[in-house]
């Protein structure tokens, strides 16, 4: 056996990516597009410095398959994030790469055309695409960091990241996160452990050094200067929800214990909703509830939205792909978005009354 053979066994072909340089030259950030990231970033660490009293909602589609739609759906969010920017600050969810416990699509990514052909270098191109125009129509956006290079593409045009469940005890992922540009939230883990969310804070509030690429492609030393703004993202698991006011409070205790600011975003998806989306708006009033009850420590919420309720598998003739419609996770229709926000915002305009007249 050659020394090739036992050094790329496995690996079938090595094929020419774009340096994040060459894609940002082919898709540059313009100055509009740089404002709504920055005012978007310093609106999120303002309230999660409690110098902004509102409450942050990142909402949008489970992933973002069809750029066409998630355009329509951002200047729809755009509208309303506009008619509640008194008492929240809209987020539009744009999810490019899908973690899998096992096999399914890996997201517009990996996988733009939906066919295993994996042409990851027009995926992100096109998704850096997308993410310039939703931030040109001033949205602020927020993504799930789940490859460690891939921030290197397209991170000026995020305000917000998730890291997930499956990713919050990554020393990877954590390093990542110590030198992000925007706040962090971390998931408990897929059990429901909060300690991994705890650990991670904790872990990316530092320095790191480790080993990733440059803006030109090429292998480096990256050392980074530790992320202050980490904070926890309540999605439930182990088969129950953990947004009731018990384990918020128990979520108090072990972030004080560690010492960490009392910042709390509560996903009304995922196993909180148990995976129902229309169980969604029921999480959501329960939070707002909590908040109205007196809770200061959820400072955010997480809503899996698309503009057609429900979810559908991807076919073999994508032309059979219903416009607007997830094909991954099932999410709340456009209609109910409305309602939901719409809602606790009416709640939010009574609670900051009633604090002011108690002033």
């Amino acid at each position: 056996m050659s020394v090739a053979q036992t050094e790329n066994l496995n690996i079938a072909s090595f094929d020419h990516m774009p340096s994040p340089d060459e894609i940002k030259a082919r898709v540059p950030l313009s100055e509009r597009a740089a404002a709504s990231v920055l005012a978007g970033r310093r609106a999120l660490c303002d309230i999660l410095d409690r110098r902004d009293g509102r409450l942050f909602v990142v909402v949008g589609p489970c992933s973002i398959h069809d750029p066409v739609a998630g355009l329509d759906y951002a200047r729809r969010l755009k509208a309303l994030a506009d008619e509640v920017a008194d008492t929240m600050l809209l987020v539009m969810r744009v999810y490019f790469e899908k973690p899998r416990t096992a096999t399914g699509w890996k997201g517009f990514i990996n996988d733009p055309f939906m066919d295993d052909s994996f042409r990851i270098d027009v995926g992100m191109e096109r998704a850096r695409r997308f993410l310039l125009d939703v931030c040109e129509i001033g949205l602020p956006t927020g993504t799930e960091a789940l490859d460690p290079i891939a921030p290197q593409y397209y991170g000026d045009l995020i305000s917000w990241t998730a890291i997930g469940a499956r990713t919050s005890e990554s020393q990877t992922h954590r390093e990542m996160a110590s030198g992000l540009s925007t706040p962090v939230g971390f998931k408990n883990a897929t059990d429901g452990d909060l300690e991994v969310a705890i650990n991670a804070i904790i872990s990316a509030s530092n320095p790191h050094s480790f080993l990733g690429i440059d803006s030109r492609g090429e292998s480096a030393i990256t050392r980074t200067r530790g992320n202050r703004y980490g904070h926890v993202v309540l999605r439930g698991g182990g088969g129950r929800p953990n947004y009731d006011t018990v384990s918020i409070s128990l979520a108090e205790k072990a972030l004080a214990k560690a010492k960490l600011a009392l910042n709390i975003v509560v996903d009304c998806s995922h196993a909180n909703s148990w995976k129902n989306p229309e169980f969604q708006p029921l999480v959501m009033k329960d939070v707002v509830h909590q908040i109205r009850e007196g809770n200061q420590s959820v400072v955010g919420l997480m809503i899996e939205s698309n503009i057609v309720a429900g979810n559908q598998p991807i076919p073999a003739d994508l032309s059979q792909l219903k416009y607007g419609c997830s094909v991954t996770d099932a999410c709340v229709n456009w209609e109910t978005t409305e309602e939901m926000i719409r809602n606790a915002a009416a709640l939010l305009r009574d609670i900051h009354a009633r604090r002011e007249r108690a002033a």
